[in-house]
């Protein structure tokens, strides 16, 4: 399956397989939805950046050429952001999409993708503490399990404990800690 999972960059009619499939509890899944909200914002970035610029992107996710998904990275700082910013990423597939190993590649590919284009440090990332699928992914994918934020999101009425994985450069499956 590895030779068939993909990263590209977004393309208009990504955008709209990802506000069918995203902006509805069915399709974003328990852990992922956060209420309606207006696509206009990410359509008007798409024209202006293609959704790729200094600060983050997004990329679509393909198996055997069909996306099925989209990863995204955006800044997050542990102190001042001058001298300690890393890459929070985050990653949605479609229903159809998951359970079958395609989230664990796409993190791997977007982990290489950003050591090898970004002098980033640390990538992190966060899922619910009940969804297990995404913590066994993020592990597979090479990320390190550090611990739990407790109350750390806002969804559904409540808020929900998060638990926050990190890869750092030299811990890249393959990768030479030396580039």
């Amino acid at each position: 399956m590895s030779d068939e999972i993909r990263l590209r960059p977004v393309t208009a009619e990504d955008l709209d397989l990802f506000e069918r499939e995203f902006s509805g509890p069915e399709g974003a899944g328990p852990y992922q939805w956060f209420g309606f909200t207006s696509q206009a914002g990410l359509r008007q970035q798409f024209r202006e950046t293609g959704l790729l610029g200094p600060d983050g992107g997004m990329l679509s996710v393909t198996e055997a050429g069909r996306t099925v998904g989209r990863v995204e990275w955006f800044t997050g700082a542990w102190g001042r952001p001058a001298t300690s910013t890393c890459w929070s990423v985050a990653i949605g597939l479609v229903p159809a999409a998951q359970g079958r190993g395609i989230g664990t590649q796409a993190q791997r590919l977007l982990a290489g993708y950003l050591f090898d284009h970004t002098r980033v440090e640390r990538l992190q990332a966060w899922t619910d503490c009940a969804n297990l699928a995404e913590q066994r992914a993020l592990e597979k994918a090479g990320f390190v399990r550090e611990g739990v934020l407790r109350s750390a999101q806002w969804r559904g009425g409540q808020w929900h404990d998060q638990v926050i994985f990190s890869m750092l450069r030299a811990d890249r499956p393959g990768g030479d800690p030396g580039r």
